[in-house]
């Protein structure tokens, strides 16, 4: 968790099974998300790095900087529609207060399909 006077980022794993699809395509499943929440933003599904099918993405040139999270990393999907865009983004070094969203991606809403099914534990 990081927070100031006026922002705050929380990270919580999350229970559900969540699938990322593009065109009927499965780009990541899982049953461990982090669920980020951040002052002023929806609620994001991080999803760890070994439930990612890196085969469909390709690393972009860009990086951006967030004051409560640290730099971020991109990807692309290698081909079709939305190639050559940013789709995804990751934290490889985040700062210390939300290191736990290290090795996790989200994913834009506009990019891909996600389906969220509760826990039925």
């Amino acid at each position: 968790m990081t927070t100031s006077e006026q922002h705050r980022v929380d990270a919580e794993p999350g229970t559900q099974h969540v699938r990322i699809v593009r065109s009927g395509q499965v780009v990541a499943e899982t049953r461990h998300p982090l669920i980020v929440s951040e002052t002023g933003l929806a609620d994001r599904f991080y999803i760890p790095a070994q439930d990612v099918n890196f085969d469909l993405l390709a690393p972009t040139e860009s990086h951006t900087t967030c004051p409560y999270k640290g730099v971020a990393s991109y990807w692309t999907f290698r081909s079709g529609d939305g190639a050559g865009r940013d789709v995804a983004w990751a934290y490889p070094d985040p700062l210390p207060e939300v290191v736990g969203i290290r090795d996790h991606l989200s994913f834009y809403e506009d990019a891909v399909d996600t389906v969220v099914d509760a826990d039925r534990g």
